[in-house]
């Protein structure tokens, strides 16, 4: 029933803020599932939420120009090695790296609001308005730096996809802003894309590798896609920046807890 309850919670949080490993990760740590466990279970339950995320932006990635939707490429193979190294480090040494990495993810959520307003307020300046130059975006797209600067990027973010994950939407969107992309509903629909790519690809392997706890899985999906439906009326109710703050203070309040207790 927790990690029902979890999985509800993060499958809301994701619809509204994004940020729902950062409960469902956890969640499983408490329920006693070592750490690489819990990671692979949480990735492998939360995975199928990345697929109503891509159908709700469905009109605004056939915008998308064919050559951006070639990240995929190195995403699943970012992914396959983050999903690879995860499965070759000593338990240990993961129950070592898991505090950092859940501050590492709460202060890229943290940054995630600020980050998106300005990429909001930039795709709608005036100024934007205009045919593009010769040192606009659409050529660059065309060039050989371009295309291996985008596909090392994003093969670099698919490896920390596939090896934690949580804060993985905040890189994407980062990655695509500085790749050139505008449009925020754009880039929030590749971040989707992409993170299905990732994640999906690392669920394979994990599941193949037998590091999943099945008896979790089924009960969390059901959770999680029902938190995301019931979210939106909590949302209305009390908004998506107090789910923010929670989120964060909760992460914070872990990645705390864990640190005590490691030293």
């Amino acid at each position: 029933m927790a990690a029902m309850g979890a999985a509800f919670l993060a499958g809301g949080i994701n619809s509204i803020a994004g940020g729902g490993t950062l409960i469902t990760f956890p969640a499983l740590l408490g329920l006693g599932l070592s750490p690489i466990p819990a990671n692979a279970t949480s990735t492998v339950a939360i995975w199928p939420g990345s697929l109503g995320s891509i159908w709700g932006f469905r009109r605004e990635l056939a915008l998308v120009p064919r050559r951006m939707l070639l990240l995929a490429v190195p995403a699943v193979l970012g992914g396959l090695a983050g999903a690879w190294l995860l499965q070759r480090t000593p338990p240990q040494i993961f129950a070592h790296l898991v505090p950092f990495l859940i501050l590492f993810a709460t202060l890229l959520f943290t940054l995630q609001a600020p980050v998106q307003r300005r990429l909001r307020a930039r795709a709608a300046d005036p100024a934007l308005d205009h045919p593009p130059s010769r040192t606009a975006v659409v050529p660059r797209w065309r060039s050989g730096l371009w295309i291996l600067t985008a596909t090392v990027a994003q093969f670099a973010v698919g490896i920390y996809g596939g090896y934690f994950g949580a804060g993985m939407s905040i890189m994407l969107l980062t990655l695509l802003a500085f790749l050139g992309m505008e449009d925020i509903l754009k880039m929030n629909a590749m971040t989707s894309f992409l993170s299905l790519c990732t994640n999906g690809v690392a669920s394979a392997l994990f599941a193949a590798a037998h590091m999943v706890v099945w008896s979790f899985v089924a009960a969390m999906m059901v959770a999680a896609l029902v938190g995301g439906y019931a979210a939106a009326g909590v949302a209305r109710k009390i908004g998506r920046v107090i789910v923010r703050r929670v989120v964060i203070a909760v992460g914070f309040t872990i990645a705390a807890l864990l640190f005590v207790k490691m030293f």
